[in-house]
């Protein structure tokens, strides 16, 4: 199936067209934790920003950049990919959100 330029909201019934990415409430979320936890992360120890730092600040940037890029595909199932994708690198940040308070 071929997805026009215009992109319904992903829930049953919706009949708001959204015409960019940005205009998605979950790349909004998404967009404004990227800056809270890049923020956050710059209080890090600097012996750890090679380590859990970059790989916290690669899997929280995923989420909107692949939401972003999905939206850009232009079929429902490449859309749909690329947004179960996006919930990998949630997981991920989870994990490293993790790990990262259980050492302080």
């Amino acid at each position: 199936m071929i997805i026009e330029d215009s992109r319904i909201q992903g829930f049953k019934g919706s009949s708001e067209i959204i015409k960019k990415y940005k205009e998605l409430k979950i790349w909004q979320k998404s967009y404004e934790l990227c800056l809270e936890i890049y923020r956050i992360t710059a209080k890090f120890p600097n012996q750890e920003r090679y380590g859990i730092t970059s790989q916290i600040r690669k899997s929280v940037v995923s989420i909107p950049s692949n939401i972003a890029g999905g939206y850009g595909r232009k079929t429902t199932m490449g859309y749909i990919l690329i947004r179960c994708i996006s919930f990998g690198s949630v997981y991920e940040f989870e994990t490293q959100r993790l790990f990262a308070g259980d050492l302080d």
